[in-house]
């Protein structure tokens, strides 16, 4: 039975785009195992009106391989689809290898577009998924980003996060920009500029808000901003180091970096009432705070041990517990959704990214190259997003040897942070 869905609600920018250097997709690697998917070409059945510029079928089908569980087949490649509105017959499809079918329509709609898909199973034509996602034509991408995480949470069971956006600085001489593109890189945004360095970007967990680092004013000062409205506040600028910002699963508190009182520590700040309170206390540098999901627990970077390591210590207080023994610098973690891994740099792999499984502390590299920094997980874990040598960036299928590497047109791209989900789930 049809369900169709009242448009996306979802937590998009009005920001006027201050420049417009995008960011290029390159995917490498592959997965032998992947399901073989067809994404036809979306018709146009508008009357009237001016018909949408983004390629669904393009979009989709790139979100779908760069999760590495898929293998969509080029439209040269496709047999022909079936009409839209005509039962399927899909045994050309069946011959040529390909289990799944996505086909499509779009329509005009008062200042927007309704786009309207079918999911079929080609070996039975048994019809999987019969939807309707409607949006404003600025957000035309998003729509085709969200029938992405439609179609691969039907078929995989987990929630898809291809319509979610990512967080980065981008570094050009000595200009800085906070920008926010789509999870693929493009239809990016810029946030701030400044002459000044700006770092830590952190997503708030509705997504409406960014925490980051701003030496705008010759020290660095932590802010907050809203990103519909680009209003922001100053929340701290002691004398000394104010940095690493990340936000409590509920929003309520924020764990940042201050050295105010002496050495790093880590200080949790809540959010009302901007009263803070001390969480760690030690002659190291302890820096680069992360939560846990249930937050429950800060994991931490410290050299306290003489070298940098990643330390967990409960938000409420207590002895810190130190996690990594692997290698002689093991840094910059970022919890898993589900509270069972933490992504950090490696330095046993010359710098990589690597999941440490909290249960058996087991290490598992899954960067390629040098020099990587920042790793930020996808919110349904699937992906990781981190800084690679040479300015761009990369995103890997944390179970599945595709890579996606997104290249600056110019800059350097530092500090990606990955979105909350963007898209509320209906009740």
């Amino acid at each position: 039975m049809r369900r169709a869905l009242a448009g996306l609600l979802v937590l998009l920018f009005g920001i006027p785009q201050v420049t417009n250097a995008e960011l290029t997709i390159e995917i490498t690697g592959g997965n032998a195992d992947a399901v073989s998917i067809a994404i036809a070409p979306f018709t146009w059945a508008g009357s009237g009106g001016t018909p949408p510029t983004a390629d669904f079928a393009r979009i989709i089908s790139s979100d779908l391989k760069r999760s590495g569980r898929f293998n969509p087949t080029a439209s040269m490649k496709q047999p022909s689809a079936p009409d839209y509105a005509e039962p399927a017959n899909l045994q050309d499809f069946r011959k040529a290898g390909i289990e799944y079918l996505v086909v499509g329509r779009l329509i005009n709609r008062s200042s927007g577009y309704q786009a309207e898909f079918k999911l079929y199973n080609t070996a039975d034509s048994q019809l999987l998924l019969n939807e309707a996602v409607t949006a404003p034509a600025k957000d035309q991408r998003f729509a085709a980003h969200h029938i992405a995480d439609l179609v691969y949470e039907k078929l995989t069971g987990e929630r898809g996060a291809f319509a979610t956006r990512i967080a980065y600085v981008v570094a050009s001489g000595n200009s800085r920009a906070l920008k926010v593109a789509d999870s693929d890189g493009l239809n990016a945004k810029t946030i701030l500029t400044s002459n000044e360095p700006i770092l830590s970007p952190a997503w708030s967990p509705d997504g409406r808000r960014l925490a980051y680092v701003s030496f705008e004013t010759g020290k660095p000062a932590i802010y907050v901003q809203e990103l519909t409205s680009g209003n922001r506040s100053k929340l701290t600028d002691f004398p000394g180091l104010n940095g690493a910002p990340a936000w409590s699963p509920d929003g309520s508190r924020l764990a940042l970096t201050l050295s105010k009182d002496g050495s790093p520590d880590i200080y949790i700040m809540q959010m009302g009432s901007r009263q803070l309170r001390r969480l760690t206390s030690s002659d190291a540098i302890d820096t680069e705070p992360t939560w846990s999901p249930d937050g429950q627990w800060i994991a931490f970077t410290s050299d306290r041990g003489g070298r940098p390591q990643v330390y967990r210590v409960a938000a409420t207080g207590g002895s810190p517990q130190r996690l990594t023994f692997e290698g002689s610098y093991n840094a910059d973690a970022s919890w898993s959704p589900d509270g069972k891994s933490l992504a950090l740099i490696s330095r046993s792999g010359n710098d990589q990214v690597a999941i440490l499984d909290l249960d058996s502390r087991g290490m598992q590299t899954i960067s390629t190259g040098a020099l990587n920094e920042s790793p930020s997980y996808a919110p349904n874990g699937s992906m990781v997003v981190y800084a690679a040598a040479g300015g761009v960036l990369s995103v890997v299928a944390v179970d599945y040897d595709v890579q996606q590497r997104l290249a600056t047109q110019s800059g350097e791209v530092r500090d990606p942070a990955w979105s909350p989900f963007l898209i509320k789930r209906k009740p």
